[in-house]
């Protein structure tokens, strides 16, 4: 798999959990299973939906 695919499955999955209320419990080893990541991609999405929702709330 390219670079390009990660990135999108990590992007996918930022996006996923950025929408949950509230946040699963082993929120990485559900995003793992759920979107097929690595231990890092998975903590990679973490911080992306938390970027996610400070840029949803700063625009309400």
């Amino acid at each position: 798999m390219n670079a390009t695919v990660h990135d999108e499955k990590v992007r996918a999955a930022a996006t996923w959990l950025s929408e949950q209320h509230p946040v699963p419990a082993h929120v990485v080893n559900v995003i793992k299973a759920k979107f097929a990541l690595t231990a890092l991609q998975a903590c990679e999405a973490c911080k992306l939906a938390q970027e996610f929702r400070a840029e949803k709330r700063a625009s309400a």
